[in-house]
């Protein structure tokens, strides 16, 4: 009920949304497709977790099954004012853009697969990047010196056959965004020709970073290291210069919805939503706003309660174990880490909870790749501080974050 399409549909937005919704949405014992959530006017959500061929959509309610190469749900992972969809769902898209009511304002999001597994790009696009291969620097290949045992269990230097798996993997995602780029191409020419191009912010953005070799891990996302909380941002609307690149400070996904909220006029402080509006640091002549100097990165462990198929000798408690049995996840992979990002200092500080009791700490200013953990070069001081202002921010609530020192 406090999602924030309820508050755009109340402000008399037309609202389409269309993709993944959750991974368990769609499921009988989660709702079933009948289950449309508050605030959305047109709703195309795809049963459980991603796939390119024969999903099943809720089509406004009602279970709609799709199968063939001509009805791939391939497109760009986006949450804005005006997103598409490949195939099915763009033809969709912008029929609603056609349809909609020129006395009200829309808003459509799309959150497709696309890069995620299992990475099925378009016929006409599987041969592509044929060459591409993962890049080599920063912490690719790295021993995970230092670091929480899950970075220190993997076999260094990678097999032969764990970097062709990540570099299969790192071709394949770029050909399903070659489909991404395609859909991208129909909205723009879409809102360019119905003359609302100018008067639309179009956000392009993803829900986790990815590795791909980085510490000798093959390939996934739950580490608490850059490459995998860092995520791509492109905006353009009004307010905002082309062809610019700003150092947006601490940008974080509950940002997004305040952000949609504030670019529509409605007031953000009235409403219950986690995050801060990031509008006037990407088009300051809109707004005046602050910068949070410091935020909170967390993540629960996820395991298997016997072993994982995927290599069964290893034991339980571990998630995601391949390819060669390096396991990417387990119950103990579970952390907080409290960042601080501003003109005087760019640290990252770290708390497992596991029987270790582990702590990371970077520097991302001298050691942008997290190479080398300082925990025992730190100031003990330092180190107290972050310590008390990551306990703050784990038991804070709503606007009492933003006051957290």
């Amino acid at each position: 009920a406090n999602a924030f399409p309820v508050y755009l549909n109340k402000h008399k937005y037309q609202t389409f949304f269309a993709g993944k919704y959750l991974n368990q949405y769609g499921k009988k014992e989660a709702g079933d497709v009948g289950h449309v959530p508050p605030g959305w006017d047109q709703w195309f959500a795809l049963v459980g977790n991603s796939q390119y061929y024969n999903y099943t959509l809720s089509a406004n309610g009602k279970e709609e099954k799709h199968g063939g190469q001509t009805q791939m749900l391939l497109s760009p992972r986006v949450a804005s004012t005006v997103l598409v969809y490949f195939s099915i769902q763009t033809n969709r898209s912008l029929r609603f853009l056609d349809d909609r009511s020129p006395q009200h304002p829309f808003f459509l999001m799309l959150c497709p697969p696309a890069p995620h597994s299992p990475w099925t790009a378009a016929p006409q696009y599987q041969k592509e990047f044929v060459d591409v291969k993962a890049p080599r620097d920063g912490s690719f290949d790295k021993p995970g010196k230092d670091k929480h045992w899950l970075l220190r269990q993997p076999v260094n230097p990678m097999p032969n056959s764990s970097i062709t798996y990540l570099d299969n993997a790192y071709r394949k995602r770029w050909q399903t965004l070659l489909s991404v780029d395609d859909m991208v191409e129909m909205l723009v020419k879409k809102l360019e020709s119905i003359k609302e191009l100018n008067n639309t912010y179009i956000f392009y953005t993803s829900d986790n970073g990815y590795h791909t070799g980085q510490f000798s891990l093959p390939i996934d996302k739950r580490q608490l290291y850059e490459f995998d909380i860092r995520i791509p941002l492109m905006v353009r609307g009004p307010g905002i210069k082309p062809n610019q690149t700003l150092q947006v400070t601490a940008m974080l996904h509950i940002d997004l919805a305040p952000t949609i909220l504030d670019i529509s006029g409605i007031n953000v402080s009235s409403v219950n939503v986690d995050g801060q509006s990031f509008l006037s640091q990407m088009a300051p002549s809109l707004r005046n706003g602050t910068t949070r100097p410091f935020f909170l990165v967390e993540y629960s462990g996820e395991g298997n309660p016997t072993t994982d198929p995927a290599c069964p000798r290893l034991g339980p408690g571990l998630s995601q174990c391949f390819p060669d049995c390096v396991c990417e996840d387990a119950y103990n992979n579970t952390y907080a880490c409290v960042r601080t990002l501003n003109s005087k200092h760019n640290l990252q500080y770290c708390e497992f909870a596991d029987t270790e009791s582990f702590v990371e700490v970077y520097n991302l200013t001298s050691d942008p790749h997290q190479l080398e953990n300082i925990l025992k070069k730190v100031d003990p001081s330092v180190l107290q501080v972050m310590n008390q202002r990551l306990i703050k921010l784990q038991s804070c609530v709503g606007d009492s974050c933003r006051d957290v020192k």
